[in-house]
This record gives C-alpha cells, structure tokens and sequence, in this order.
C-alpha cells in the first residue's frame, strides 16, 4: 500500500518510461476548484 504512494518511473525501453505518482489529497483538489472556477460556465 505504502508502495503505491511513491513517485517512480519505470524504463519500459525505446525512451517510453511509465510513470507513476500519488494521487492528490481531497482537500486540495477541492481548494483548487474554489480558486479556479472552470472558464465560460456563467456563459
């Protein structure tokens, strides 16, 4: 589980890396969106 939260790139070959990253906390996403509200939606 612990595993799953690390940034790691693993070499596939021929330049292609797979890349791998935590994903974001709840409240930051939420933050986020209050601060940036999407372009065009009153429109």
């Amino acid at each position: 589980m612990a595993d799953d939260k690390l940034y790691k790139a693993e070499y596939m070959g021929a330049g292609t890396f797979l890349i791998s990253k935590p994903k974001r906390k709840t409240t930051k996403t939420r933050q986020t969106k209050l601060k940036n509200p999407q372009r065009g939606a009153r429109r």
